[in-house]
C-alpha cells in the first residue's frame, strides 16, 4: 500500500540543531509555494490509492487551516493513517478540530527536550508544560495516536537532564517516542560549529558520543519497561501505535513526495523534486525532478533499510560481509534472518556502509 509525504519547509524559526531543508522564509515565498504545491497535487497521476498521509517540514502545524484542508482534500483515498508535524506552541482547540475534520489522526510532536535550558539553547520557545497541555487538548479531540521527539546530545544535556525527559514521558503516557542522537553535519548551524571545533550555540557544551549512546541506551531501557518497545532505530511505539506511514520507507513500499526537497519511490525508481522553496516555485515542477537511483543501485538498499527495523532482514546475500559483522557483534542471527545487536545499533552507520552502491 502507497504513502503520500508533503513537506511544508516553513518555520517560526530555524532551530541550532536542524539540518532539514526548512527555515524562515517571506511570506510571499509561503505564498507561492502553496499554489506550487496544490498544482503539484492536483496535476498528479495517483497510479495507487494511498494508504497514508505524512506531513512534514519544517512546522506544518503552522500551516493556515484553509491551506491544510485544500492540500488533503487534493489527495484521494480514506487513508488509515495521516500524521501532521507540530511544534508545540501553535496548537489550538480551533486547529486540531480543523485537523481531525481534514482527516488528521495522528500527530508528531517536536519536542527535543523537557529541560527549559537545553530547549532555550536551541531555539525552541516551548515548555513542558506547554506539551503537557497540548497533548490533553489533542487526546480531548480524540486524537489518541501521538508522537513526541527527543534528542540525544543537546547543548548543555547531563544524565539527570535526559533522565527529567524520560521521567516526563512516563508522566505523559504518549505511545509512540522517536530518540534521536545528535547529528554532526554541515547542514546545521550546530552542526558546523562542531566540525570547527568552535563554541557558538552552545556547542563547547554539547556531550561526548559516549554520554550520547549512554543516553539513548537509558532510552532503549526506559521505554521498554513503559512497553514503548524499538521497532526501529529512533523509533519507539506501543504494538498498535508504530508509524505505518514510516514503516513504508524502511520496508522499501511505494510513495509519492509533494513539495520541495519531497522524495518518492514507486518500487523500483527513486527521484525528487528541486530542494528548496525558491527553486521548488521557480519553474515547472515535474521538469526538474531528479532520478535519485536506479534499480542497480538498489542491491544492497533492502539490507541497509531493513536493518534499520528491530526484525532485520533476510540474510539470503552478502554471506561474507554479514559473517564479518556477525563475528565483530554487531550483527546477529534470529532464525532466516539477520539483524542488529545492541552494539550494532549505535555504530549502524559502520554496518550500512558496506550495503550501500559507490
Amino acid at each position: 500500500m502507497a504513502g503520500v509525504y508533503i513537506s511544508y519547509p516553513f518555520c517560526a524559526q530555524k532551530c541550532t540543531y536542524c539540518n532539514f531543508a526548512s527555515g524562515v522564509f517571506p511570506r510571499e515565498l509561503e505564498t507561492r509555494y502553496m499554489e506550487t504545491l496544490l498544482g503539484e497535487l492536483r496535476e498528479a497521476a495517483w497510479p495507487w490509492t494511498p494508504e497514508t498521509v505524512y506531513l512534514g517540514g519544517g512546522t506544518p502545524s503552522q500551516m493556515d487551516t484553509e491551506s491544510l484542508a485544500a492540500v488533503l482534500k487534493a489527495i484521494p483515498g480514506k487513508w488509515a493513517e495521516a500524521t501532521i508535524e507540530a511544534a508545540p506552541g501553535n496548537l489550538t482547540v480551533e486547529k486540531i478540530a480543523v485537523w481531525k475534520s481534514a482527516g488528521i489522526n495522528r500527530v508528531s510532536l517536536g519536542v527535543q527536550s523537557f529541560n527549559q535550558k537545553e530547549l532555550a539553547r536551541t531555539g525552541r520557545r516551548h515548555t513542558a508544560e506547554v506539551v503537557e497541555r497540548e497533548i490533553a487538548l489533542l487526546r480531548a479531540a480524540g486524537i489518541e495516536s501521538i508522537n513526541v521527539d527527543l534528542i540525544a546530545g543537546l547543548p548543555g544535556q547531563t544524565l539527570a537532564s535526559w533522565t527529567a525527559s524520560l521521567d516526563w514521558i512516563e508522566r505523559l503516557s504518549v505511545p509512540h517516542v522517536s530518540v534521536y542522537m545528535l547529528e554532526v553535519d554541515e547542514d546545521s548551524r550546530l552542526g558546523r560549529e562542531l566540525l570547527v571545533l568552535g563554541s557558538r550555540y552552545g556547542a563547547g557544551d554539547v556531550p561526548n558520543e559516549d554520554a550520547i549512546a549512554d543516553f539513548y541506551e537509558l532510552a532503549v531501557e526506559r521505554l521498554a519497561r513503559l512497553g514503548i518497545e524499538r521497532y526501529e532505530i529512533s523509533n519507539f511505539a506501543r504494538a498498535g501505535f508504530e508509524s505505518r506511514h514510516n514503516l513504508k520507507y524502511w520496508k522499501r513500499e511505494p510513495y509519492l513526495g509533494f513539495g520541495a526537497d519531497a522524495h518518492s519511490f514507486d518500487g523500483e525508481m527513486r527521484w525528487r523534486n528541486p530542494e528548496n522553496a525558491a527553486e521548488y516555485v521557480a519553474g515547472h515542477v515535474a521538469d526538474q525532478r531528479q532520478i535519485e537511483r536506479t534499480p542497480a543501485d538498489a542491491l544492497g538498499e533492502p539490507f541497509f533499510l531493513g536493518l534499520r527495523l528491530r526484525e532485520g532482514v533476510e540474510s539470503n546475500a552478502f554471506p561474507e560481509i554479514i559473517e564479518r559483522f556477525v563475528g565483530e557483534g554487531l550483527l546477529e542471527r534470529a532464525g532466516s534472518r539477520v539483524r542488529l545487536t545492541s552494539r550494532g545499533v549505535l555504530l549502524s552507520n559502520e554496518v550500512f556502509a558496506e550495503f550501500i552502491a559507490p
